[in-house]
């Protein structure tokens, strides 16, 4: 007999897991940037402008001026040997770390917000494994609408399809959870101990976001700062010597407030002369990280008159990273596998 559209094969019974990043393109190629920024920029969670006045700027504006140099900043970071970028290839390394960590039972994938894999194919596929219980896990620490809640508004949209749902769960922010500020701790400790310098201060770099955004509710800026403040006190550190700022500006509008860069060319002529930058809104290092920081934001530090410049690593799949995850996800599968 024919099985019923939606219905996952025997066996059922199984968990499934789902760590979800944002994306890139899948090559370092302008076609194939514009394929990714077409769907990015489309998500009215990223840009909330009216769809009817939004369209028209993305198509004869955005989309043909700004795939060049985006593909251009890809190539930049692109990991040849595995054709993949850096946010795509330690997502899916991150994914295979923690397959097994969980059970048997548990089957541990790995989607994209854009781009592949996608949301909807790797659900697709952990139901045909079985998977009748589904957690989803958006690797953003603090939440905003753009990113979590873009996410999860992919995942209902998937699912709101099907005849027969799976029992859903969402992991949760984890801007305060104190294995993610361990974790941020000893990445960092671990990051400086590597330099040649010691820096006069370490920024914290978190991804902008419009102001507007904060003035409608959204907790992100909040969270933000709570994340820092957290990490400056397991530090001993104070906010002089940890500040914060907002990078990855984009469009007109006034965004969250003080800016990387410059607040960075700000220290370099204040005399503060060697700088680390650590990012601790970014679960992988990604463009943002390895070209807007790394590269950017060293040339116009350098330019301003500093002299040391180190940005620091991601999480990404260190051993107190995946440490980390290990113990959110199995916070957010308690009652679905055992407690070892």
């Amino acid at each position: 007999m024919a099985r019923p559209p939606g219905h996952p094969p025997a066996p059922a019974g199984r968990v499934g897991l789902l760590l979800v990043n944002l994306g890139s393109p899948d090559s370092p190629d302008a076609p194939s940037v514009r394929r990714y920024l077409d769907q990015f920029l489309s998500d009215p969670r990223v840009v909330e402008i009216p769809r009817i006045i939004w369209q028209p700027i993305l198509k004869l504006f955005v989309l043909t001026r700004r795939p060049k140099v985006s593909a251009a900043n890809y190539a930049k970071i692109w990991d040849r040997e595995a054709n993949e970028s850096p946010l795509k290839l330690i997502t899916r390394l991150q994914s295979e770390a923690l397959q097994g960590a969980f059970g048997p039972e548990v089957i541990v994938d790995h989607a994209m917000r854009y781009g592949s894999p996608a949301i909807g194919e790797r659900l697709a596929a952990l139901r045909a494994q079985g998977c009748d219980r589904i957690c989803v896990a958006p690797l953003y620490p603090q939440y905003s609408g753009a990113t979590t809640g873009s996410v999860l508004d992919e995942v209902f949209d998937v699912l709101r399809g099907e005849r027969w749902m799976p029992a859903l769960r969402t992991m949760p922010p984890y801007h305060d959870h104190p294995a993610h500020i361990a974790a941020l701790k000893t990445g960092l400790e671990r990051g400086l101990a590597k330099l040649d310098f010691v820096p006069d201060r370490i920024l914290l770099s978190f991804h902008g976001m419009p102001k507007r955004t904060l003035e409608l509710g959204d907790p992100y800026h909040c969270q933000c700062q709570k994340t820092a403040r957290l990490l400056r006190e397991s530090t001993g550190r104070s906010e002089a010597e940890m500040p914060i700022g907002f990078q990855s500006l984009f469009g007109r509008a006034e965004w969250l407030k003080p800016y990387t860069l410059p607040l960075l060319e700000e220290m370099a002529g204040s005399g503060f002369r060697r700088v680390a930058v650590l990012m601790p809104g970014f679960s992988a290092d990604c463009v943002e990280t390895l070209e807007e920081i790394a590269v950017e934001a060293r040339e116009a530090f350098l330019a301003a008159g500093g002299t040391h410049f180190a940005a620091l690593p991601c999480l990404n799949d260190s051993d107190e990273g995946m440490e980390m995850l290990q113990i959110l996800l199995r916070e957010s599968l308690a009652g679905w596998v055992g407690a070892d």
